[in-house]
């Protein structure tokens, strides 16, 4: 398949709203592709090539300037390889090396070609080809359930094998994608309530348990292997070996347990988020000691519990790991979780999570099975831009502007960002300094007053609620905003939507 096809099937996709339109047009794409293009075709439709990551950035890309091809030549199968070897350079003279592969991808295609591939690469294809219409795409050209197809993809967490399957398998292939062992699963999510009471209205008698304020891991043991995994999938496991070795240590052979870690302070308080993301860097502070807490078991010995209510999950958690789990009740008494709650936040946590009893474990959905609730509402935003400060804070980057994800399109582009609101409040010196060093990094334009950056940071703000604004496209404007921290763990895709702030002017 020619790139160029590519390059016609995302700009028509973009030029329409309609979801049904967009469909068609990308099914008619996956239909006409080879079995080994698949997997690329969709990792650049999703700006997440299959290669990962590429060792290239902004800086990077943009720097290239060469002569583009006049007529389209590159396939699919072209772009793949190339991106093999970006990925595969490391070591002395690989900077130099990724320069000449860059050029030489650039050269070879025409100017819209390298635009698709540069923002590919870049992870900011917004074409409103997201993940949730690409599945109905997969499932309308391989005429299989939509239901089959998303399921499939949640558990092996790899929309292009899943597509691979769909459209060269059997609907028993399809059907056949289970759990493995070693390979994460999209972890289940939680829609919000304002108290436990409201939540224990939507999930009836639940399991109510403590929310804290750390990062959610996935850990995978087969025998004495060990695999731990953060909420965007990835492999972690060399960075935490303290809960390698817990893990190890449970009585079980084959397990997958969902949980949270962060680190305790000398009174056995939680330390601050902040903190535990340093032990997932590069220049991770060892000394800093996480431990886990396990809240949810879906594998054991070679049984799925995936489809086992949530009391016979917990049942099994106790049993394996019950040294290690999640602090919670059982309950139906509203009294009970309120109670519950003021503990967790004596605790210094963030609240708790209200998850229905009878519940099945729905890897990669928000539904209102589980629903969390904290005391000050939160909501995971982009930085759209950052204003230069003035007074003491003149010369760093200080107001944010913050966008909610629109994901159809209703206020913007399909797949971009709308703008809900500024602030520079809880911004610490610290956090100051490091928004002025890493936000270059991410620019796309800036004037005198402010740097404009690509929609890939995610900040989680605090808001007393939403109001009606027509200065922004929304239509509303965020509420005494206020940074609690960034969240490295979270990519944009993971930003809340624009629906659902709106949808506080009706709460």
């Amino acid at each position: 398949m020619k790139l160029a096809e590519l390059v016609t099937t995302t700009t028509e996709v973009a030029a329409t709203s309609s979801r049904l339109a967009k469909i068609d047009a990308l099914a008619g794409l996956l239909r006409d592709a080879a079995p080994d293009e698949l997997a690329p075709l969709v990792g650049l439709l999703l700006a997440s090539p299959r290669q990962g990551r590429l060792g290239v950035g902004w800086r990077g890309i943009t720097a290239v300037e060469v002569a583009h091809a006049a007529r389209p030549g590159l396939t699919i199968a072209d772009v793949d390889r190339a991106l093999d070897e970006l990925a595969a350079s490391s070591g002395a003279g690989s900077a130099a090396a990724r320069t000449a592969l860059l050029e030489g991808l650039a050269s070879r295609a025409t100017p819209a070609e390298w635009d698709l591939l540069a923002r590919a690469m870049l992870g900011e294809l917004r074409t409103g080809a997201l993940a949730g219409v690409l599945l109905d795409a997969i499932a309308r050209a391989s005429e299989r359930s939509p239901a089959a197809v998303r399921r499939a993809a949640m558990l092996s967490g790899d929309l292009g094998a899943t597509a691979l399957i769909a459209l060269t398998g059997t609907a028993e292939d399809l059907e056949a994608v289970g759990l493995a062992v070693g390979r994460p699963v999209l972890p289940m999510l939680a829609a919000s309530a304002a108290t436990p009471s409201a939540a224990l209205e939507i999930t009836g008698e639940a399991s109510v348990e403590y929310k804290l304020d750390g990062a959610r891991i996935q850990v995978h043991r087969q025998g004495d292997e060990v695999r731990i995994f953060t909420r965007s999938l990835a492999d972690v496991t060399h960075r935490l070996p303290e809960i390698v070795e817990i893990v190890r240590a449970l009585p079980a052979d084959d397990l997958i347990l969902d949980g949270e870690t962060l680190s305790l302070d000398e009174n056995g308080g939680p330390r601050p988020f902040q903190q535990t993301m340093s032990r997932f860097g590069a220049d991770a502070a060892r000394e800093l000691v996480l431990r886990p807490w396990f809240f949810d078991l879906l594998h054991v010995d070679g049984r799925d519990l995936l489809d086992e209510p949530l009391s016979v999950r917990l049942a099994e958690l106790e049993r394996v790991a019950g040294a290690w789990r999640m602090p919670g009740i059982v309950t139906a008494d509203p009294g009970a979780a309120e109670r519950l709650s003021l503990q967790a936040l004596g605790a210094g946590h963030e609240g708790v999570v209200v998850k229905a009893i009878g519940s099945a474990y729905a890897a990669g959905r928000r539904g209102k099975s589980w629903v969390k609730v904290k005391p000050v509402l939160t909501y995971d935003l982009v930085v759209l831009g950052a204003e230069w400060g003035s007074g003491r804070r003149r010369g760093w980057l200080s107001n944010l502007h913050l966008g909610a994800r629109d994901p159809q399109g209703e206020f913007g582009e399909p797949g971009g960002f709308v703008m809900v609101g500024k602030t520079f409040k809880g911004l610490t010196d610290e956090l100051l300094r490091w928004q002025t060093e890493t936000f270059p990094g991410y620019e796309t334009r800036r004037t005198d007053a402010a740097v404009f950056l690509r929609p890939e940071i995610v900040v989680e703000i605090a808001i007393d609620g939403v109001q009606h604004s027509p200065h922004y496209p929304g239509g509303i404007a965020l509420r005494f905003a206020r940074v609690k921290h960034y969240r490295p763990d979270k990519t944009a895709a993971d930003a809340d939507t624009i629906q659902t702030l709106r949808a506080l002017l009706r709460e």
